[in-house]
């Protein structure tokens, strides 16, 4: 009985030592009487008990490193306080065992390095702009580094960039600057559109104006020409009427009685006025004898038969 007991202890330890199951995703590094063996891969796998051995185990997984915050000083001689996060992958699970003793730390102090040799480089207002290519930079110089340690560095990302408390207040003013100078200016052109929409305006109504008043001046002398034609007009039919009405017969007699009618009306006229001298004729014939010479002149204007 006791003998089976104890079979059945070695047989439970030996299952254990020589059958390994891998997760996805991780890689397993054997080692045969202290040298590398193989890597085994996600799955079911079997080692020899006593003989060999998981020595090291590995996530495949991308894996997010933080760095650890540190003072970095620009070009113009500016302290930074910069933090970042590192993101890796293990390609090569036996040089990730054997490169390196620790390569987490590795890259964590070479991260560090790295960025602190990029930012020299930079003036402080660059280290804000260039962002990207900092980032860049870090993962090229870590990833060289990185080969023999069987690890691929993805991607670098900057979390913070602070500068001292004195130049913070120094970008504060010269924003603040900046934005006041942006005002000024912006209130400045709304001033210089108003003056030139302001004359530009009055320019417009002036010419419109003036053009209102040419228009008029136009439509008014044409008015008048028309009234002085029209005047004429009428003026040369009425006398051609008149000398029409002449050659009828009884028109010298229905002439010389109008001429002798109004030759009264204006005695009679010249009379109304009191303060009007009148010297009336001392011969009566002589009215006569003017409308007479009225008559004659008729005649002479009278187209000869």
């Amino acid at each position: 009985m006791e003998i089976l007991i104890i079979a059945a202890i070695v047989a439970a330890i030996f299952i254990k030592l020589s059958v390994k199951v891998v997760p996805q995703q991780n890689a397993w590094v054997v080692e045969r009487l202290g040298k590398y063996s193989r890597t085994l891969a996600p799955g079911l796998s079997f080692l020899i008990p006593f003989i060999e051995r998981v020595a090291y185990k590995h996530s495949l997984k991308e894996i997010p490193l933080d760095v650890p915050s540190q003072v970095c000083i620009t070009r113009d001689n500016t302290q930074l306080q910069v933090d970042g996060i590192l993101y890796f992958q293990v390609t090569d699970p036996m040089r990730a065992s054997y490169g390196s003793s620790n390569y987490v730390m590795a890259i964590t102090q070479l991260a560090q390095t790295s960025l602190r040799s990029v930012i020299g480089k930079l003036e402080l207002d660059k280290t804000f702009e260039e962002r990207d290519m900092i980032n860049a930079q870090v993962v090229q110089a870590i990833d060289e580094a990185a080969l023999n340690w069987g690890v691929k560095v993805l991607r670098y990302e900057i979390k913070d960039l602070t500068p001292p408390a004195e130049i913070l207040r120094a970008m504060q003013a010269q924003i603040t600057a900046e934005r006041e100078k942006r005002a000024l200016i912006a209130a400045s052109e709304g001033r210089r559109q108003e003056q030139i929409n302001i004359a530009t305006g009055e320019r417009e109504a002036y010419i419109a104006r003036s053009e209102g008043e040419k228009q008029s001046i136009i439509n008014k002398a044409q008015g008048e020409a028309g009234s002085i034609t029209a005047v004429a007009i009428a003026t040369a039919e009425a006398i051609e009427r008149v000398a029409a009405a002449i050659r009828q017969p009884g028109g010298e007699q229905a002439v010389q009685l109008k001429v002798a009618e109004k030759a009264v009306e204006a005695y009679s006229q010249v009379a109304a006025d009191a303060q009007t001298t009148l010297i009336v004729p001392s011969n009566m014939a002589e009215v006569s004898t003017l409308i007479g010479s009225a008559m004659k002149m008729v005649q002479a204007s009278k187209p000869s038969a």
